[in-house]
């Protein structure tokens, strides 16, 4: 890969000398007749061929450098138009440069929007030119490339682009060959995730359920991408409450050291210590005495701590199973020893004020201090969470950090990340960290989900209702008639799960969003279900064509994909925008995105499948007389891209529904 970009720049580099060399020759063009001149101009069409050639070079180099990942056409245009753009106004620093898909057929495939900006930029330095004339002059400086059959100025300067259709058929062709692959990364990059982050000896919560759901799709789609992923749980494993718990344990279960304490159910256990905490004074002062000796790390302590740990962590492991969630737990725990250090480094730099015996940090334009020792020396959220991104910084040499909570804790990362760049443990320009807030979860009256006696709703009783209602549904379409007791488990638990998950993600995490089974269960509109049973009809049309795989794949390498028929060419479009989706999330971290365009790739099927005949038969007999072999392909790379989607939601479509 290095040497793929050395030989970029040197050939960059000879095409921006022989640019010049060619001004200069059109130049001296303009000088009285000499001897010299036919030479000149003999030299200048060399040099302008050979100009030719290596920018077609370098154009297949760049083409073939990125084999068999799928072409981004948004960026491809945006890199054929930047450089039109460029040569048309050379006096602009940085033009604008934008690009989006048509809204409209009749406005082409893609739009270039940039000519209204630098029509206003030229005027802010004194040239008058219209938005057309400039529009007019990216045209005419267009460089020779692979993807654009046509230009056209409409409107007050809009470029219409129509793509080669030989050109989408030909990429279409690549996904259905490598499968659907990631672009190629420029340098491996860590990303850390910092998500679901549940409370030991609570019960995981709706606010959970969407950071645990949220954070996985985040992971997902960075481990697509080819970056190194770490999937944190920040639990809370540490404080105060630890003191009330092992007293109330000692209490409980005076041998738990060497027989292991039944305890079923730690909420009540944890409300039982807390009732004695808030009433009984002696309880109160052996509680902090425990949060001394479990702090010096006593052994029975430890042991006691370790013991409420693993009931917790068993009761999450339940509901991580459900919803297929890998994560590497690494509480507040871990972050104890090395809060010491972050202490004396903001002690060191003088970034430390008194305030009435806390220890504080005021950093710049923010609306809160960060307080990183109480009054008694305790430490708090404060200095753990910065002891936490100063070991995701240096320890584990992140380039990415994202932290998955709730919207109500924006303030408290934004202060934090501040404070971090203070001290100078981190750029913002070399380090992206970034908290990826959300809105609540509502029920159906729009206030907070809560149960009937307004309890807080217990995640596993959820997902065993999910499990419920989505067999209810299976049983209504009569599917337990057609399918084996092992399919319809199967098609419940990718239904139940597959609908909590996507009705989350399909919401603009910013916003609060009302949970109603009854709506993420309906199989019209945008949701898993629809979703889920338009994959199994795609997957089920070479079924009925009994088509094979070996079949299919040497139709993906010997036929053509036409995409003749306007329902052909709107899919394929449609499939191949693909890459500028993840592109798009990647940027804002906003997974609804994806939703949306899965949902309008399903339609557009729709749309192309009672259009266009794949399989052709017999109106008597209902026997198979032709297959569109190049239909059948478009359908099968809809279903791949649909496939590797589901798979960054991480919902689990199955082949019979």
């Amino acid at each position: 890969y290095t040497l793929y970009i050395q030989l970029l720049f040197a050939q960059l580099s000879q095409i921006q000398r022989l640019s010049a060399e060619i001004k200069n020759l059109e130049n001296s063009q303009n000088l009285s007749p000499s001897p010299r001149l036919e030479e000149l101009q003999e030299e200048n069409a060399r040099l302008k061929y050979r100009l030719n050639i290596l920018k077609k070079s370098l154009q297949e180099e760049s083409l073939s450098h990125r084999g068999k990942a799928m072409l981004n056409i948004n960026q491809r245009l945006q890199e054929v138009f930047g450089e039109a753009i460029r040569a048309s106004c050379p006096e602009l620093d940085n033009p604008p440069l934008s690009i989006a898909p048509s809204q409209q057929a009749k406005f082409g495939d893609y739009q270039c929007n940039s000519a209204m900006s630098m029509s206003q930029m030229l005027k802010a330095k004194g040239t008058k030119m219209n938005p057309r004339e400039i529009a007019e002059k990216i045209i005419k400086n267009l460089p020779d490339n692979e993807l654009v059959q046509k230009t056209e100025v409409a409107g007050p300067g809009f470029i219409n682009i129509y793509l080669q259709k030989t050109f989408v058929s030909k990429q279409l062709s690549n996904l259905l060959i490598n499968g659907v692959q990631p672009p190629p990364l420029p340098s491996k990059k860590k990303v850390v995730v910092d998500f679901s982050s549940p409370n030991i000896a609570k019960e995981m919560h709706v606010g959970h359920l969407r950071s645990t759901i949220i954070g996985d799709s985040m992971c997902r789609l960075f481990e697509f991408l080819g970056y190194e992923v770490l999937r944190l749980n920040h639990v809370g494993d540490w404080g105060t409450q630890f003191g009330m718990l092992i007293a109330h344990l000692q209490d409980m279960f005076p041998d738990y050291l060497t027989v292991s304490p039944p305890i079923s159910d730690l909420q009540a256990f944890y409300k039982e210590s807390k009732k004695r905490f808030d009433t009984e004074e002696e309880f109160k002062k052996r509680a902090y005495q425990c949060v001394v000796k479990l702090q010096s790390k006593e052994p029975e302590f430890i042991k006691g701590w370790n013991l409420i740990c693993d009931v917790s962590r068993k009761e999450f492991q339940k509901i991580y199973d459900c919803l297929d969630i890998k994560l590497i737990e690494r509480g507040e725990s871990y972050y104890q020893d090395l809060m010491v250090e972050v202490v004396k480094e903001f002690e060191k730099k003088g970034l430390v004020e008194l305030d009435e015996g806390r220890k504080v940090v005021f950093p710049p334009e923010q609306p809160i201090p960060l307080t990183i020792v109480k009054s008694d020396g305790g430490y708090t959220y404060d200095t753990s969470d910065l002891a936490a991104i100063r070991q995701r910084i240096f320890e584990e040499k992140a380039d990415i950090i994202i932290y998955v909570t709730d919207s109500g804790q924006s303030t408290h990362f934004q202060v934090v990340f501040a404070a971090a760049q203070l001290i100078g443990w981190y750029n913002p320009k070399v380090t992206r960290v970034e908290h990826a807030g959300f809105g609540v979860v509502l029920g159906e009256d729009k206030k907070k989900f809560k149960t009937r006696s307004g309890d807080t709703v217990r995640l596993m009783d959820l997902l065993d209702e999910g499990l419920k209602r989505s067999m209810d549904k299976l049983k209504e379409k009569e599917r337990d008639k057609v399918l084996t007791p092992e399919e319809l488990t199967k098609a419940q638990r990718a239904v139940a799960f597959g609908c909590i998950k996507y009705a989350d993600l399909s919401h603009n995490r910013n916003n609060d969003y009302v949970f109603s089974f009854d709506k993420m269960l309906d199989d019209r509109g945008n949701t898993a279900a629809y979703l889920l049973y338009a994959f199994t009809r795609i997957r089920s049309i070479t079924r009925l064509a009994k088509i094979d795989e070996a079949t299919l794949k040497k139709a993906a390498e010997t036929t053509e994909i036409l995409l003749d028929h306007e329902k052909e060419w709107k899919l394929g479009k449609c499939i191949q925008r693909f890459p500028e989706i993840l592109q798009k999330i990647l940027d804002d971290l906003l997974l609804h995105t994806l939703c949306d365009y899965l949902y309008e790739l399903a339609t557009t099927f729709t749309e192309f499948y009672d259009s266009c005949y794949c399989v052709e038969k017999d109106r008597q007999t209902g026997e198979v007389i032709k297959i569109n072999m190049w239909r059948m392909l478009l359908c099968e790379a809809t279903a791949a891209i649909m496939a590797k989607g589901f798979d960054i939601l991480g919902l689990t479509p199955v082949e019979r529904m």
